[in-house]
């Protein structure tokens, strides 16, 4: 499927395809919530609205080097469909769960959540995949592949039930953004970031 033959609105679409900015501050995102992005911490927004990966900025805000971390990956049958990257109720794809850990703090930086149309991913990249490599922007730029990201929605929202991934008694506030990895026309990745806005406050723990 094409990415024009999707059916649900991108609410996202006209903020932040060729600029980071927008006028007044203040988007809607695809829960239909008013979200004030103007009134977060400077980098925290930065990376929400970047169509780029996260771990050297991450690691150059923070000066410490980011390991990431498999938390678990497995194939999945899709209880419904996943318009944004065009698979359909009853699909299998692959779903993968990582974090951005510091290796001298241990502090966790960032959670990802990811689904992956795996016959539209090349062999090799297909292979290292399965085989539990990590680091899908970095297996991409190995293989030297042309992507193009777009971000497709940015929120905030409260889900302790993440506070294991990020090694805390309570994770507070998390700040959010999901976009999708198209390949050769297709989209085929699509990532949910997360990112505790505590650690953005003072740019440091």
């Amino acid at each position: 499927m094409s990415p024009t033959a999707m059916t649900n609105v991108l609410p996202m679409e006209s903020y932040f395809k060729s600029k980071g900015y927008v006028a007044g501050g203040v988007i809607t995102n695809s829960r239909n919530e008013d979200f004030d992005i103007e009134a977060l911490p400077p980098f925290l927004r930065v990376l929400l609205v970047t169509d780029g990966t996260v771990t050297k900025s991450l690691e150059a805000y923070f000066w410490e080097p980011l390991e990431v971390e498999n938390l678990g990956q497995s194939p999945v049958t899709l209880l419904h469909d996943v318009d944004w990257v065009g698979i359909r109720k009853g699909e299998v794809a692959l779903q993968r769960e990582v974090r951005l850990k510091g290796i001298e703090s241990g502090t966790v930086y960032a959670y990802a959540k990811s689904l992956l149309r795996l016959e539209f991913l090349p062999e090799q990249v297909k292979n290292d995949l399965l085989a539990g490599r990590i680091g899908i922007g970095e297996l991409l730029r190995e293989r030297g592949l042309e992507t193009y990201r777009e971000v497709l929605d940015i929120g905030r929202e409260i889900d302790e039930s993440l506070s294991p991934a990020f090694n805390v008694t309570r994770c507070g506030e998390l700040l959010y953004r999901t976009y999708r990895v198209i390949m050769k026309g297709e989209p085929t990745i699509l990532i949910t970031e997360k990112f505790p806005h505590r650690l953005f406050i003072s740019g440091r723990v």
